[in-house]
């Protein structure tokens, strides 16, 4: 350790006063380990052996380690799932966590650092965040068989309606619709049309 045995002594003492327990016995002038210097000694072996492995991922030609990655539902299902097994074959290395959830709850991870990216509705507003649009989408009301053609909020106005959760910007795009013409849903929490998203180069024949 490049230290005189006084010093190390020493530093030996401050550490475990640090610690608040004794990482040796001493008998006769000779030191062995305590019990809660092997637990410490096994934890610091772990640390150094982490701090090597992130020294050579970061140092590293290759990209490696992990990446969290979040996404809507639907992006999940339909949008990515060719684009993520060409990102594995590419870099089989790096080690995909792919969460999903509503667009609040995914915006949320990575503001909280829990996640790297996320593919979210936009236009994304926020301070701390970059965003660069991937896919174009369209929104659509799914009504019963026989509904005249839904092209204004004032057409359903009144009606019930089931839609995502209140953390989903697809909801508040949905309420958005309503409020600009003026339209109101039924006050009940039970909604019979649905909201959900479409692939904007297929368009759903559920849509009348």
């Amino acid at each position: 350790m490049h230290r005189v045995p006084s010093n190390l002594t020493t530093r030996i003492r401050q550490l475990e006063a640090d610690l608040g327990v004794e990482l040796f016995i001493r008998e006769n002038q000779r030191l062995r380990l305590s019990p809660a210097g092997h637990s410490f000694l096994r934890y610091s072996q772990q640390i150094l052996a982490l701090v090597d492995e992130a020294r050579m991922v970061v140092a590293g030609d290759e990209p490696q380690g992990l990446f969290s990655l979040g996404s809507l539902e639907s992006t999940a299902a339909v949008r990515i799932p060719s684009t993520l097994a060409h990102f594995n074959q590419r870099y089989p290395k790096i080690h995909l966590a792919l969460s999903t959830g509503p667009s609040g709850t995914m915006i949320d991870g990575v503001l909280e650092g829990a996640l790297s990216a996320a593919f979210v509705d936009g236009p994304l507003v926020h301070p701390g965040l970059e965003g660069l649009p991937v896919f174009p989408e369209e929104m659509m009301i799914v009504a019963p068989y026989g509904h005249a053609p839904i092209t204004r909020a004032s057409e359903v106005n009144g009606a019930n309606v089931y839609a995502f959760r209140a953390n989903c910007s697809y909801r508040r795009h949905f309420e958005s619709w309503f409020h600009a013409d003026r339209a109101t849903r039924a006050g009940s929490t039970r909604w019979s049309l649905t909201t959900g998203c479409w692939p904007a180069s297929s368009p759903a024949p559920a849509w009348r």
